[in-house]
């Protein structure tokens, strides 16, 4: 099965529950398809191999960056200075 990205935003769970019962979900940007859901423990695979779930979370958190910390009042500021900026 093929979707494009506003299809899949909006039936997630349906898609991740046929991806794990085994069937193909691609999902694309304009018609081109640019990304596969697949169940983490295909083809004897497990959690904490590369490419896996936990492996993406420990990049995603080794990539944080100071502005992740922000409060919502930095939010705000940071939002302001860039628009003032656009003038």
């Amino acid at each position: 099965m093929q979707v494009n990205i506003l299809e899949a935003k909006n039936r997630l769970s349906e898609l991740v529950k046929c991806a794990q019962a085994g069937e193909e979900v691609v999902i694309a940007n304009r018609g081109k398809p640019v990304i596969r859901l697949v169940p983490l423990e295909q083809n004897g695979a497990e959690l904490g191999s590369p490419g896996s779930g936990a492996a993406l979370s420990a990049w995603l958190t080794s990539r944080k960056s100071s502005k992740s910390q922000r409060d919502h009042n930095q939010i705000e500021a940071d939002i302001q200075d860039a628009r003032a900026s656009w003038d």
